[in-house]
């Protein structure tokens, strides 16, 4: 069965969203809030995951967790099944909570603000979702860890790290002035918020540089299977094809440009061409395109060409 892969290593840092089967409501009350909390909490002492934000929605919730252990999909096994079976235990239901796969994006935690975008766009959910009247703080929304990031270290939740994210609002200390600093930004970036879109999402499935990108898209093709699928495998499979082309352009003492000028058939082209048939799962339509050797028909007869030629050699 076609499934995404699910990428893991020590130090990960994940933005996971789930919503509820249907879009129903996965919290009926504060009680269930609770109990996804406990759960959560459970789950970060199995695992060693450090949470860096979260915010509970009624029908999805946010989180954003560093995974030391490159464990995120045993420890997500556990909890989403820990939390609906108690859910269910708890109002007499059966079946499905959440709706599929859990979406995790990867975020970059090499302190250039990435972590900081991730962690702010899921505090600010409350605003953006209207559920804060324009007299009222972003404090008075209770069930998002913000709350928490206001609170001394000894009345915060354990497993909740505060360090990283005040660090990239450039707050040197988790002190009380600290925690000031960082509600008056918070408060003012609220105000700004509250006419954005409410399912406004971040774009994309990696949140970090380009470096980044390419590092992720490297360890994909390494770990990828013919089971697996998703944008971020196509998008590894085109990287891989760019850098095939990069190699082979650089061998024959090509540029980029040469490739438009020089003619379709060209043998640089078709080499090149065989090579990425055999090495990636680019269509023809794609390589016939990105090579400038006219339609993929052209290309599929030079190919057959090259193919009857090698075979009388």
């Amino acid at each position: 069965m076609a499934r995404k892969l699910r990428l893991q290593y020590p130090g990960a840092i994940y933005h996971i969203m789930n919503r509820g089967d249907h879009s129903e409501a996965i919290f009926r009350g504060d009680k269930d809030r609770q109990l996804f909390l406990e759960t959560l909490g459970q789950v970060c002492e199995k695992t060693d995951w450090q949470v860096h934000a979260w915010c509970l929605m009624r029908n999805h919730f946010h989180l954003v967790v560093e995974t030391p252990k490159g464990n995120l999909v045993d420890g997500m096994k556990w909890f989403l099944g820990t939390y609906t079976g108690r859910f269910n235990r708890r109002h007499k239901l059966f079946g499905h909570l959440f709706s599929g796969r859990y979406k995790a994006l990867f975020v970059d935690g090499s302190g250039n603000g990435y972590l900081k975008a991730v962690c702010d766009y899921v505090h600010l959910n409350p605003v953006r979702a209207k559920l804060l009247r324009k007299s009222q703080k972003l404090a008075d929304f209770r069930w998002s860890s913000y709350g928490e990031y206001l609170k001394p270290r000894s009345s915060r939740l354990p497993w909740l790290r505060v360090d990283r994210l005040l660090g990239e609002h450039r707050i040197p200390k988790d002190s009380a002035a600290g925690r000031e600093q960082f509600e008056k930004a918070m408060e003012a970036r609220a105000i700004t918020e509250r006419g954005e879109d409410p399912d406004l999402e971040l774009p994309g499935w990696c949140i970090g540089s380009e470096a980044f990108r390419k590092e992720l898209l490297a360890q994909m093709d390494e770990q990828a299977g013919s089971e697996h699928f998703g944008k971020e495998l196509r998008e590894s499979a085109e990287d891989k094809a760019n850098r095939i082309i990069a190699e082979e352009l650089k061998r024959s003492g090509w540029k980029e440009a040469d490739l438009t000028t020089n003619r379709k058939g060209d043998p640089v082209k078709v080499k090149t061409a065989l090579r990425l048939r055999k090495e990636t799962t680019m269509s023809l339509g794609w390589i016939a395109q990105r090579l400038a050797m006219g339609a993929r028909t052209h290309l599929v007869h030079l190919l057959y060409w090259q193919s009857k030629e090698r075979k009388q050699q």
